[in-house]
Protein backbone atom coordinates (compact mmCIF):
# COMPACT_ATOMS: atom_id res chain seq x y z
CA UNK A 1 0.00 0.00 0.00
CA UNK A 2 1.29 3.43 -0.92
CA UNK A 3 2.21 5.85 1.83
CA UNK A 4 1.81 8.95 -0.29
CA UNK A 5 -0.37 11.34 1.67
CA UNK A 6 -0.62 13.84 -1.14
CA UNK A 7 -1.78 11.22 -3.62
CA UNK A 8 -4.24 9.85 -1.11
CA UNK A 9 -5.70 13.29 -0.57
CA UNK A 10 -5.99 14.23 -4.19
CA UNK A 11 -6.17 11.06 -6.25
CA UNK A 12 -6.11 7.32 -6.22
CA UNK A 13 -3.16 5.04 -5.87
CA UNK A 14 -2.90 2.02 -8.09
CA UNK A 15 -0.55 -0.78 -8.96
CA UNK A 16 1.22 1.55 -11.35
CA UNK A 17 3.22 3.43 -8.73
CA UNK A 18 6.82 3.80 -7.63
CA UNK A 19 7.68 2.10 -4.34
CA UNK A 20 10.22 3.87 -2.14
CA UNK A 21 11.22 3.99 1.50
CA UNK A 22 8.60 6.23 3.07
CA UNK A 23 9.76 5.94 6.68
CA UNK A 24 11.21 9.47 6.69
CA UNK A 25 7.99 10.91 5.25
CA UNK A 26 5.90 9.05 7.83
CA UNK A 27 8.13 10.46 10.58
CA UNK A 28 8.17 14.08 9.39
CA UNK A 29 4.71 14.54 7.86
CA UNK A 30 2.45 14.33 10.98
CA UNK A 31 4.22 17.03 13.04
CA UNK A 32 4.66 19.21 9.95
CA UNK A 33 0.94 19.02 9.09
CA UNK A 34 -0.07 19.69 12.70
CA UNK A 35 2.13 22.80 12.79
CA UNK A 36 0.65 23.98 9.49
CA UNK A 37 -2.85 23.33 10.85
CA UNK A 38 -2.36 25.22 14.13
CA UNK A 39 -0.65 28.21 12.51
CA UNK A 40 -3.14 28.23 9.62
CA UNK A 41 -6.14 28.23 11.97
CA UNK A 42 -4.73 31.02 14.19
CA UNK A 43 -3.59 33.24 11.33
CA UNK A 44 -6.66 32.84 9.11
CA UNK A 45 -9.09 33.33 12.02
CA UNK A 46 -7.24 36.56 12.78
CA UNK A 47 -7.53 37.68 9.14
CA UNK A 48 -11.26 36.93 9.07
CA UNK A 49 -11.77 38.83 12.33
CA UNK A 50 -10.01 41.89 10.92
CA UNK A 51 -12.01 41.81 7.69
CA UNK A 52 -15.41 40.86 9.14
CA UNK A 53 -15.53 42.59 12.56
CA UNK A 54 -14.20 45.97 11.44
CA UNK A 55 -16.92 48.62 11.41
CA UNK A 56 -15.99 49.65 7.87
CA UNK A 57 -17.37 47.43 5.07
CA UNK A 58 -14.89 45.48 2.93
CA UNK A 59 -14.07 46.69 -0.56
CA UNK A 60 -14.04 44.34 -3.56
CA UNK A 61 -10.44 43.13 -3.12
CA UNK A 62 -10.97 42.56 0.60
CA UNK A 63 -14.10 40.50 -0.06
CA UNK A 64 -12.05 38.19 -2.28
CA UNK A 65 -9.20 38.01 0.23
CA UNK A 66 -11.55 37.25 3.13
CA UNK A 67 -13.07 34.39 1.14
CA UNK A 68 -9.55 33.17 0.35
CA UNK A 69 -8.80 33.22 4.09
CA UNK A 70 -12.01 31.28 4.68
CA UNK A 71 -10.99 28.64 2.14
CA UNK A 72 -7.53 28.37 3.71
CA UNK A 73 -9.07 28.06 7.18
CA UNK A 74 -11.39 25.21 6.23
CA UNK A 75 -8.55 23.43 4.42
CA UNK A 76 -6.15 23.51 7.39
CA UNK A 77 -8.97 22.37 9.74
CA UNK A 78 -9.17 19.10 7.77
CA UNK A 79 -5.43 18.43 7.67
CA UNK A 80 -5.08 17.00 11.24
CA UNK A 81 -7.13 13.94 10.19
CA UNK A 82 -4.55 13.22 7.49
CA UNK A 83 -1.71 13.85 9.93
CA UNK A 84 -3.16 11.11 12.14
CA UNK A 85 -3.61 8.93 9.05
CA UNK A 86 0.10 9.34 8.23
CA UNK A 87 1.09 8.78 11.88
CA UNK A 88 -0.70 5.41 11.83
CA UNK A 89 1.22 4.48 8.68
CA UNK A 90 -1.83 5.09 6.49
CA UNK A 91 -4.30 3.01 8.45
CA UNK A 92 -7.44 5.21 8.48
CA UNK A 93 -8.65 5.41 12.12
CA UNK A 94 -11.86 7.34 11.47
CA UNK A 95 -15.22 6.66 9.83
CA UNK A 96 -15.82 6.39 6.09
CA UNK A 97 -17.96 9.53 6.23
CA UNK A 98 -15.01 11.51 7.61
CA UNK A 99 -12.80 9.97 4.93
CA UNK A 100 -15.17 11.28 2.26
CA UNK A 101 -15.88 14.69 3.78
CA UNK A 102 -12.33 15.64 4.80
CA UNK A 103 -10.77 14.74 1.45
CA UNK A 104 -13.59 16.44 -0.52
CA UNK A 105 -13.29 19.60 1.61
CA UNK A 106 -9.52 19.74 1.10
CA UNK A 107 -9.96 19.39 -2.64
CA UNK A 108 -12.83 21.89 -2.77
CA UNK A 109 -10.99 24.59 -0.85
CA UNK A 110 -7.75 24.10 -2.78
CA UNK A 111 -9.82 24.57 -5.96
CA UNK A 112 -11.67 27.62 -4.59
CA UNK A 113 -8.45 29.29 -3.44
CA UNK A 114 -7.03 29.61 -6.94
CA UNK A 115 -10.31 30.98 -8.32
CA UNK A 116 -10.51 33.60 -5.58
CA UNK A 117 -7.04 34.64 -6.76
CA UNK A 118 -8.38 34.70 -10.33
CA UNK A 119 -11.14 37.08 -9.19
CA UNK A 120 -8.57 39.18 -7.34
CA UNK A 121 -6.39 39.34 -10.47
CA UNK A 122 -9.33 40.38 -12.64
CA UNK A 123 -10.29 43.06 -10.10
CA UNK A 124 -6.76 44.52 -10.08
CA UNK A 125 -6.68 44.35 -13.89
CA UNK A 126 -9.98 46.24 -14.16
CA UNK A 127 -8.97 48.78 -11.51
CA UNK A 128 -5.63 49.66 -13.12
CA UNK A 129 -6.06 48.96 -16.83
CA UNK A 130 -9.74 49.97 -17.29
CA UNK A 131 -10.44 52.22 -14.29
CA UNK A 132 -13.25 54.24 -15.88
CA UNK A 133 -15.06 52.03 -18.37
CA UNK A 134 -15.44 49.10 -15.95
CA UNK A 135 -16.03 50.95 -12.66
CA UNK A 136 -19.64 49.79 -12.50
CA UNK A 137 -18.77 46.10 -12.23
CA UNK A 138 -16.32 46.69 -9.36
CA UNK A 139 -19.02 46.68 -6.72
CA UNK A 140 -19.22 44.61 -3.52
CA UNK A 141 -22.53 43.06 -4.64
CA UNK A 142 -20.97 41.60 -7.80
CA UNK A 143 -17.90 40.51 -5.81
CA UNK A 144 -20.13 38.54 -3.41
CA UNK A 145 -21.95 36.94 -6.35
CA UNK A 146 -18.58 35.95 -7.83
CA UNK A 147 -17.54 34.36 -4.53
CA UNK A 148 -20.80 32.39 -4.33
CA UNK A 149 -20.20 31.14 -7.88
CA UNK A 150 -16.66 30.01 -6.98
CA UNK A 151 -17.88 28.15 -3.87
CA UNK A 152 -20.55 26.44 -5.95
CA UNK A 153 -18.04 25.50 -8.65
CA UNK A 154 -15.67 24.11 -6.04
CA UNK A 155 -18.48 22.01 -4.58
CA UNK A 156 -19.29 20.56 -8.04
CA UNK A 157 -15.66 19.62 -8.69
CA UNK A 158 -15.36 18.03 -5.23
CA UNK A 159 -18.44 15.82 -5.66
CA UNK A 160 -16.54 12.97 -7.43
CA UNK A 161 -14.08 12.93 -4.51
CA UNK A 162 -16.97 12.62 -2.06
CA UNK A 163 -18.80 9.97 -4.09
CA UNK A 164 -15.88 7.71 -5.00
CA UNK A 165 -13.76 8.03 -1.86
CA UNK A 166 -14.18 5.01 0.41
CA UNK A 167 -12.40 2.79 2.89
CA UNK A 168 -10.57 -0.21 1.47
CA UNK A 169 -9.04 -2.94 3.61
CA UNK A 170 -5.77 -4.44 2.38
CA UNK A 171 -5.44 -7.98 3.72
CA UNK A 172 -1.71 -8.15 2.89
CA UNK A 173 -0.73 -5.09 4.91
CA UNK A 174 -3.67 -5.35 7.34
CA UNK A 175 -4.32 -1.63 6.83
CA UNK A 176 -7.52 0.23 5.97
CA UNK A 177 -6.90 2.96 3.41
CA UNK A 178 -9.01 5.99 2.54
CA UNK A 179 -8.89 5.53 -1.24
CA UNK A 180 -10.53 6.78 -4.42
CA UNK A 181 -12.34 3.95 -6.17
CA UNK A 182 -11.23 4.98 -9.67
CA UNK A 183 -9.96 2.68 -12.36
CA UNK A 184 -6.99 3.86 -14.37
CA UNK A 185 -9.03 5.44 -17.19
CA UNK A 186 -11.31 7.29 -14.75
CA UNK A 187 -8.31 8.54 -12.83
CA UNK A 188 -6.54 9.88 -15.93
CA UNK A 189 -9.74 11.54 -17.24
CA UNK A 190 -10.48 13.14 -13.87
CA UNK A 191 -6.92 14.38 -13.39
CA UNK A 192 -6.75 15.86 -16.91
CA UNK A 193 -9.99 17.78 -16.30
CA UNK A 194 -8.70 18.90 -12.90
CA UNK A 195 -5.37 20.09 -14.31
CA UNK A 196 -7.11 22.07 -17.03
CA UNK A 197 -9.65 23.79 -14.77
CA UNK A 198 -7.61 24.16 -11.58
CA UNK A 199 -4.24 25.01 -13.10
CA UNK A 200 -3.97 25.78 -16.83
CA UNK A 201 -7.01 28.07 -17.21
CA UNK A 202 -6.41 29.99 -13.94
CA UNK A 203 -2.69 30.40 -14.66
CA UNK A 204 -3.46 31.81 -18.11
CA UNK A 205 -5.93 34.34 -16.67
CA UNK A 206 -3.66 35.31 -13.76
CA UNK A 207 -0.61 35.64 -16.04
CA UNK A 208 -2.50 37.83 -18.52
CA UNK A 209 -3.86 40.10 -15.77
CA UNK A 210 -0.50 40.35 -14.00
CA UNK A 211 1.39 41.25 -17.21
CA UNK A 212 -1.18 43.92 -18.08
CA UNK A 213 -1.03 45.30 -14.53
CA UNK A 214 2.76 45.65 -14.72
CA UNK A 215 2.47 47.26 -18.16
CA UNK A 216 -0.10 49.73 -16.88
CA UNK A 217 1.98 50.67 -13.84
CA UNK A 218 5.10 51.01 -15.99
CA UNK A 219 3.31 53.24 -18.52
CA UNK A 220 1.99 55.50 -15.78
CA UNK A 221 5.44 55.89 -14.28
CA UNK A 222 6.92 56.73 -17.70
CA UNK A 223 4.16 59.25 -18.36
CA UNK A 224 4.60 60.84 -14.96
CA UNK A 225 1.12 59.85 -13.81
CA UNK A 226 0.43 58.84 -10.23
CA UNK A 227 -1.72 55.87 -9.42
CA UNK A 228 -4.01 56.32 -6.45
CA UNK A 229 -2.21 55.31 -3.27
CA UNK A 230 -5.06 53.00 -2.28
CA UNK A 231 -4.79 51.15 -5.59
CA UNK A 232 -1.01 50.91 -5.30
CA UNK A 233 -1.23 49.44 -1.80
CA UNK A 234 -3.89 46.92 -2.80
CA UNK A 235 -1.97 45.94 -5.93
CA UNK A 236 1.26 45.36 -3.98
CA UNK A 237 -0.54 42.99 -1.61
CA UNK A 238 -2.32 41.15 -4.43
CA UNK A 239 0.87 40.63 -6.40
CA UNK A 240 2.62 39.30 -3.28
CA UNK A 241 -0.21 36.81 -2.66
CA UNK A 242 -0.19 35.74 -6.33
CA UNK A 243 3.57 35.20 -6.25
CA UNK A 244 3.31 33.13 -3.08
CA UNK A 245 0.56 31.03 -4.64
CA UNK A 246 2.62 30.37 -7.77
CA UNK A 247 5.69 29.40 -5.74
CA UNK A 248 3.71 27.03 -3.50
CA UNK A 249 1.28 25.45 -5.97
CA UNK A 250 2.97 25.37 -9.39
CA UNK A 251 5.41 22.57 -8.39
CA UNK A 252 2.46 20.50 -7.15
CA UNK A 253 0.50 20.87 -10.38
CA UNK A 254 3.58 20.23 -12.53
CA UNK A 255 4.25 16.96 -10.69
CA UNK A 256 0.58 16.03 -11.12
CA UNK A 257 0.97 16.49 -14.88
CA UNK A 258 4.06 14.28 -14.83
CA UNK A 259 2.16 11.72 -12.76
CA UNK A 260 -0.65 11.59 -15.33
CA UNK A 261 1.95 11.05 -18.06
CA UNK A 262 3.33 8.18 -15.98
CA UNK A 263 -0.08 6.57 -15.64
CA UNK A 264 -0.56 6.81 -19.41
CA UNK A 265 2.91 5.20 -19.72
CA UNK A 266 4.35 8.13 -21.63
CA UNK A 267 6.89 8.51 -18.82
CA UNK A 268 8.51 5.74 -16.83
CA UNK A 269 8.49 5.42 -13.07
CA UNK A 270 11.09 7.65 -11.41
CA UNK A 271 11.78 7.59 -7.69
CA UNK A 272 13.13 11.15 -7.67
CA UNK A 273 9.97 12.47 -9.29
CA UNK A 274 7.84 10.57 -6.77
CA UNK A 275 9.72 12.10 -3.84
CA UNK A 276 9.48 15.58 -5.39
CA UNK A 277 5.74 15.03 -5.74
CA UNK A 278 5.48 14.29 -2.01
CA UNK A 279 7.45 17.41 -1.07
CA UNK A 280 5.43 19.59 -3.45
CA UNK A 281 2.15 18.52 -1.81
CA UNK A 282 3.30 19.46 1.68
CA UNK A 283 4.85 22.70 0.40
CA UNK A 284 1.53 23.61 -1.26
CA UNK A 285 -0.26 23.33 2.10
CA UNK A 286 2.13 25.94 3.51
CA UNK A 287 0.46 28.52 1.27
CA UNK A 288 -2.51 28.58 3.67
CA UNK A 289 -0.16 29.84 6.41
CA UNK A 290 1.82 32.16 4.16
CA UNK A 291 -1.15 34.23 2.90
CA UNK A 292 -2.06 35.76 6.30
CA UNK A 293 1.61 36.62 6.90
CA UNK A 294 1.67 38.47 3.58
CA UNK A 295 -1.43 40.44 4.54
CA UNK A 296 0.48 41.81 7.53
CA UNK A 297 3.79 42.37 5.72
CA UNK A 298 2.57 43.79 2.38
CA UNK A 299 -0.96 44.92 3.23
CA UNK A 300 -0.85 48.47 4.56
CA UNK A 301 -4.63 48.71 4.43
CA UNK A 302 -4.90 45.43 6.35
CA UNK A 303 -2.53 46.71 9.05
CA UNK A 304 -4.56 49.90 9.30
CA UNK A 305 -7.75 47.86 9.68
CA UNK A 306 -6.11 45.68 12.33
CA UNK A 307 -4.98 48.73 14.35
CA UNK A 308 -8.42 50.35 14.11
CA UNK A 309 -10.09 47.11 15.19
CA UNK A 310 -7.66 46.80 18.11
CA UNK A 311 -8.50 50.36 19.21
CA UNK A 312 -12.18 49.61 18.78
CA UNK A 313 -11.88 46.56 21.08
CA UNK A 314 -9.75 48.47 23.60
CA UNK A 315 -12.35 51.22 23.76
CA UNK A 316 -15.13 48.68 24.26
CA UNK A 317 -13.09 46.89 26.94
CA UNK A 318 -12.40 50.18 28.72
CA UNK A 319 -16.07 51.13 28.56
CA UNK A 320 -17.07 47.71 29.89
CA UNK A 321 -14.65 47.88 32.82
CA UNK A 322 -15.70 51.45 33.53
CA UNK A 323 -19.36 50.46 33.53
CA UNK A 324 -18.67 47.47 35.79
CA UNK A 325 -16.65 49.67 38.16
CA UNK A 326 -19.46 52.24 38.30
CA UNK A 327 -22.05 49.54 39.02
CA UNK A 328 -19.89 48.00 41.74
CA UNK A 329 -19.35 51.42 43.34
CA UNK A 330 -23.08 52.12 43.22
CA UNK A 331 -23.81 48.71 44.74
CA UNK A 332 -21.36 49.35 47.60
CA UNK A 333 -22.89 52.75 48.33
CA UNK A 334 -26.35 51.21 48.32
CA UNK A 335 -25.25 48.53 50.79
CA UNK A 336 -23.55 51.15 53.01
CA UNK A 337 -26.68 53.27 53.05
CA UNK A 338 -28.83 50.25 53.85
CA UNK A 339 -26.50 49.33 56.75
CA UNK A 340 -26.83 52.84 58.18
Amino acid sequence: MSSELGIRVFHNTSENHCDFDSSLIITLVPPYILVISVLGIIFNVYVLMVFCLHKKACNVAEIYLSNLAGADLVLVCCLPFWAEYARKRYDWPFSESLCKVSSAVIYMNAFCSIYFLVLVSIDRYVALVHPLSHERIRRPFYAKLGCLFVWGLGLVFALPIFIYRKLEFNSQSNLTGCELDFNEHQYVAYEVITIIFSFIIPIIIISFCTVRIFQSLSNRLMEGLNTKKMEQKATTLILAVLLAFLICWVPFHVTKILDVLRYTRILKCNITRTIVQQVSVYFAFFNSVLNPILYVIAGKNFRRRAKELSKQWNNKTTETFSLMSTRMTTLRLTKSQAAL
